[in-house]
């Protein structure tokens, strides 16, 4: 890590305020509460390009104790990651004590309450559900678990709430960003091929539970879904005396397999199936632009993320990369792990110059401020770049 990077780690929450981007102020004075009427039209369209999102505030919901998973082999131990000394520390006692505590019932008036206009909201799978109501849980296919259950009856029911919820508040689900599919790249044997199967299935599941909320896409996370999390790379010798990657095109191909028949079943409900850029396979925008034009699917696109890249040189260009791909949504991240690199309102405009004409997904990372906080500052971000698009 350059000394640049450290530097900009030490940033504090004054500095980080000051130095977020020169049109902030001036999105400010849009974000700031307004009558209906007193609106413009240009105003209104700028603020429906805003989705919110519950993955940043997740400390707020109610959740489930914790319970063992028997069955779900330990993950792969990793070195622990160099903490920025001015990230937020807020615990998640704090966080409810100051804002309350909320259910995804609650989100969609929390959304027009904390967020002026906004409509449009990006749910996360894990915060669905009643968590009093074990009959809506599961253990999970791959072994572990309890999770969500969207095709059982008390499921279906709870669904149905939120559905009616939606009605009531006028608001939409735009995006669910789903964690529940697993292993949609295994391959190499009966049991990979089985777990694969299983992995399609479960998000199936999901597709057609969750047509009741009428969402505009779906994404089936990669970090399960594509292969180890560092995929695999080219080899010495590959046999002819040149570096070759012999392993990633089977994993591709079962990925391709994988994300063709979730298309066509979320197409027959009139959802994308996307991607989105985590790790593994979906951490080079070259391969997940191969995997896209080989399926080339009219149900099947990206939802872009602005920071879950591997180098620095992937923020924008990695954008630019993947924008053609992209119709629903795209998360507007702010993460602290690229220091002053991060420009959000940057990455905003690569994919209006790009053409994307979706939401941006207001996804706080990590950073100086706490989720809902870093959520409210992404908002005013977004909205600069909207007013000022070049």
């Amino acid at each position: 890590m350059s000394k640049d990077r450290d530097t900009s780690f030490t940033v504090g929450r004054r500095e980080f305020l000051k130095t977020a981007g020169a049109g902030i102020a001036a999105a400010g004075t849009i974000a700031a509460p307004q009558s209906a009427a007193a609106q413009t039209l240009a105003e209104k369209a700028r603020v429906d390009r805003i989705a919110s999102c519950t993955w940043p505030i997740r400390q707020l919901f109610k959740t489930r104790p914790p319970a063992a998973a028997p069955g779900r082999a330990p993950a792969a131990s990793s070195p622990p990651a160099a903490v920025p000394a001015n990230r937020d520390r807020t615990t998640t006692a704090e966080m409810k004590q100051k804002y309350g505590e909320i259910t995804m019932l609650d989100f969609p008036q929390w959304t027009k309450d904390t967020f002026p206009g906004v409509i449009r909201m990006d749910l996360f799978s894990g915060l669905f559900g009643d968590v009093n109501d074990d009959a809506m849980f599961i253990a999970a296919a791959d072994g572990g678990g309890p999770e969500f259950s969207p095709t059982s009856p008390s499921g279906r029911k709870w669904l149905d709430q939120l559905a009616n919820t939606l009605v009531k508040t006028g608001t939409k689900v735009q995006h669910i960003s789903n964690n529940a599919p697993f292993g949609l790249a295994d391959y190499g044997s009966p049991e990979a091929d089985a777990r694969r199967k299983a992995g399609v299935a479960t998000a199936k599941k999901w597709l057609e539970g969750l047509a009741v909320l009428r969402p505009v896409s779906m994404r089936m996370n990669s970090p399960r879904a594509l292969g180890p999390q560092i995929r695999p790379n080219a080899v010495p010798n590959g046999g002819d005396g040149y570096p070759r990657n012999l392993e990633i095109i089977p994993l591709m191909n079962a990925a391709i397999d994988s994300y063709k028949e979730m298309a066509d079943f979320g197409g027959s409900l009139g959802i994308h199936v996307t991607f989105e850029n985590h790790w593994g396979l979906a951490a080079d925008p070259m391969n997940l632009r191969i995997i896209l034009d080989t399926i080339n699917h009219p149900y099947c696109s990206m939802t872009p993320d602005f920071c879950n890249w591997e180098h620095e040189y992937m923020l924008f260009n990695g954008l630019k990369a993947l924008t053609p791909y992209s119709y629903s949504n795209v998360h507007a991240k702010y993460w602290d792990r690229w220091g002053e690199k991060n420009d959000v309102q940057r990455s905003v405009r690569v994919m209006l110059a790009g053409g994307f004409k979706g939401t941006f997904a207001l996804e706080y990372e990590a950073g100086p401020l706490n989720g809902v906080e870093g959520a409210k500052y992404l908002y005013k971000e977004v909205l600069a770049a909207l007013a000022a698009p070049v």
